[in-house]
């Protein structure tokens, strides 16, 4: 028998007209986006599907609109088609999702808590003061060993390792820069800075980490009815008390996807399915291990793939 996982993006998978199809197919899809709508009294629908973009792109925008849109989808596949995970996941801010998905947390609750998690990010670092960098075609050792070198010039750490061969690093813009040129010299095939307006993940977000554990907790936080796997440990979390640990150290601490696919594929996930905008947690899964079949769901086309593939399974 299969085992699934339903996996969540982040930041960076937005897109202007995410969602709109399943919202003109599926009430559930409408009620999910008009509850998101009401809990941050702002039309997040109206900018999911008109824009613009860069008012999407706002950190403070785009996390509860990701999200938002992730549940729309996921309540489609779970409420309307009747599909279940064994295990969640999700990257980065998608782990908000997954928490929701396993019943930890209210979805309104959710969506205010990843309104301020996104204004508190942005307003750890002044916008031009960090940033990030995707490092390509370099094993972590050697990447850690070029953040450790640059930090000289300041704060640089590595901060998500997405898969074999691609970690970002992060950190104030000289020691960047520093590590960047580290990276190539030690052999990286690809060094990116990435248009992202602060140095998430980092140590620089800790301050955004201490006012997001104030919020959450105040915030009812339940037992997860699913596993769920922490982007900080690579670990299930089993309680409240885990959760809203792992929720604020999660803003200044490394996230290890590759670590959490990997454990995930040894305890028999053979199936991935992504959930949300975009497909970029498939190809990472892909290339952490080739043996998983992934699929994603955000549209008609990509529902209907999904639900063909499952009903052959049985």
């Amino acid at each position: 028998m299969s085992k699934c996982a339903f996996i969540f993006p982040g930041q960076g998978s937005q897109y202007v007209g995410m969602g709109q199809e399943l919202y003109k197919n599926f009430t559930v899809c409408r009620q999910t986006l008009e509850e998101a709508d009401d809990a941050l009294n702002f039309g997040l629908t109206k900018l999911c599907f008109e824009g613009p973009a860069e008012e999407l792109n706002k950190t403070a925008n785009t996390q509860p609109a990701i999200l938002a849109v992730s549940i729309a989808a996921l309540r489609v596949l779970t409420q309307e088609c009747g599909l279940r995970p064994e295990a969640v996941a999700g990257h980065s801010l998608g782990e908000y999702s997954a928490l929701v998905a396993a019943g930890a947390i209210k979805f309104a609750d959710a969506i205010r808590v990843v309104r301020q998690r996104g204004q508190f990010m942005q307003e750890a670092a002044p916008i031009g003061s960090g940033g990030m960098a995707a490092v390509l075609g370099l094993d972590r050792a050697k990447v850690i060993a070029c953040c450790q070198e640059a930090a000289a010039s300041g704060v640089i750490e590595p901060v998500n390792f997405n898969c074999p061969g691609q970690v970002v690093i992060a950190g104030q813009k000289g020691a960047l820069q520093r590590a960047m040129e580290l990276c190539r010299q030690a052999g990286a095939k690809r060094v990116i800075e990435l248009a992202v307006s602060g140095p998430f993940h980092s140590s620089l977000m800790r301050p955004a980490g201490e006012r997001l554990a104030q919020v959450l907790a105040e915030v009812e936080i339940k037992d997860p009815q699913t596993p769920v796997m922490a982007n900080v440990s690579a670990r299930y979390v089993t309680n409240a008390g885990e959760i809203r640990d792992s929720l604020a150290k999660q803003v200044y601490g490394a996230v290890l996807w590759e670590d959490s696919i990997a454990k995930l594929a040894q305890d028999g996930i053979d199936t991935m399915v992504e959930i949300g905008p975009g497909k970029v947690l498939c190809g990472l899964v892909k290339k952490i291990n080739k043996d998983i079949a992934t699929h994603n769901v955000e549209d008609l086309a990509s529902l209907e793939k999904v639900l063909a593939q499952f009903k052959e399974v049985g």
